[in-house]
């Protein structure tokens, strides 16, 4: 009703009562600007094609209701194309997780503890392969010293490289699976933390390239609790890291988040230079006290709630229609490729408006293409906080306190609207150099 207040939107995402340190929550539930099921409901024709221009019109206005967020989260990633329909979506739906069940199967037979419920905290093999009967690993997985699992690896004989790598990452990913969102009620439940766990380490398996990395359970936490189905939620996390996954790749002598940062260094000496030069006087033009921010979009500078508004709010800035095609072909291939488009031109009115002025000026922001807009919310915080570190901070040390301090005190759709302001600023300077 447009006469009716604010809704906090706390009660989706419980908190445990004993947790009283967490950022407080700042979205609402805003009667006539949050999409609302029933506005996302009538932004569908009959056959199911999607007003995706009017959607991301809503989502900037005021976010998505929690009741529906992870619907919308999966066309906003690009696991659906808006111009498709109710029928096609599901055919592509059951599909994909008849796909996700075979992989599961394929990871299960390698190590039975995927999709028993359970997952580990200790290593279950050495470097080369060979058991580790760890009682912490008996005790978690309830296989004995004489389980069929741990004789069959003894006597398989040597194990495939890719195999033992995947292997050794299976309790890391554990262990940080134990520190996810525990303030939330939602990972009380041991089965949560063991889908989290299922998901990440089925995606370590088939990322070859990336395989898995700390941060990554942040990413896929919410995925988790804002849709059911594990294999619905296993693909929407996979569309996210498309986007992200550049940031995890490592070619052993640097870490590809690490090109995002020089970028941010970029953008601040140009929007900001006094503060830039204070910085690298301070040690830190390698911009390197910003890497969590990057990594895991925000997550810790904000409540979880307000996240996750704040993830919706900069994929509606950043979308781009064909985004489902560049995804689909070939799949599972690569991230999204700026520049790539084929067939017709794209419309403008189903474009997010940050990828509107990546169109203006001719699709790029670097010389590797658009920038994420990630890049641009970083900068506007440090802008923010330009007089204070400038005045206050001697050392990185104070850097990162002052930055640390931000925590809660972050507003989603001002930062959003302040990286807008910093990116056209940013094309504007750039165009007349």
């Amino acid at each position: 009703m447009w006469g009716s207040a604010a809704e906090p939107a706390d009660s989706y995402y419980q908190i445990r009562p004993e947790c009283t340190d967490v950022p407080n929550t700042r979205f609402k539930i805003k009667p006539g600007k949050t999409l609302s099921v029933r506005k996302w409901q009538a932004a569908f024709t009959q056959e199911g094609i999607l007003d995706i221009g009017k959607t991301l019109n809503r989502i900037q206005r005021g976010g998505i209701h929690p009741s529906i967020r992870g619907e919308v989260w999966e066309f906003l990633l690009g696991c659906y194309d808006p111009k498709s329909t109710f029928e096609e979506r599901e055919q592509i739906r059951q599909r994909r997780r008849l796909q996700y069940a075979s992989w599961k199967q394929e990871c299960k037979q390698m190590f039975p503890v995927i999709g028993s419920g359970g997952f580990i905290t200790a290593p279950v093999i050495t470097e080369k392969g060979q058991p580790i009967l760890d009682p912490l690993v008996l005790q978690e997985t309830n296989l004995g010293e004489d389980s069929d699992f741990f004789k069959e690896l003894e006597s398989r004989g040597p194990l495939d490289e890719k195999v033992i790598q995947w292997m050794l990452t299976l309790h890391q990913i554990g262990l940080d699976v134990n520190r996810t969102d525990r303030t939330l009620v939602f990972y009380e439940k041991k089965e949560n933390l063991s889908k989290l766990w299922d998901i990440l380490a089925l995606y370590a398996w088939i990322d070859n390239d990336v395989g898995y990395c700390q941060g990554m359970s942040d990413l896929c936490s919410p995925m988790i609790m804002l849709l059911e189905d594990e294999a619905d939620a296993f693909w929407c996390f996979e569309r996210l890291m498309r986007r992200l996954r550049g940031n995890f790749r490592s070619t052993g002598r640097s870490v590809g988040v690490e090109a995002q940062l020089t970028h941010l260094s970029t953008i601040t000496q140009i929007i900001d230079p006094k503060l830039h030069h204070h910085l690298e006087n301070l040690g830190g033009g390698d911009y390197l006290f910003a890497i969590r921010m990057i990594m895991v979009q925000f997550r810790r500078e904000f409540s979880f709630c307000d996240s996750l508004y704040l993830w919706e709010m900069m994929w509606g800035l950043e979308y781009d229609p064909e985004m489902y095609s560049l995804y689909e072909e070939p799949e599972f291939e690569g991230e999204k490729t700026e520049g790539s488009s084929k067939g017709k031109p794209k419309s403008i009115k189903q474009c997010g408006k940050y990828e509107r002025e990546n169109m203006k000026n001719g699709g790029k922001s670097s010389a590797e293409g658009p920038l994420p807009i990630s890049v641009f919310l970083v900068a506007s915080v440090l802008k923010d906080k330009s007089s204070k570190l400038m005045t206050e901070a001697r050392g990185l040390d104070d850097v990162v306190k002052i930055l640390n301090d931000i925590t809660g005190n972050l507003d989603a759709k001002k930062a959003c609207s302040g990286a807008m302001k910093l990116h056209k600023k940013y094309l504007k300077k750039q165009a007349k150099n």
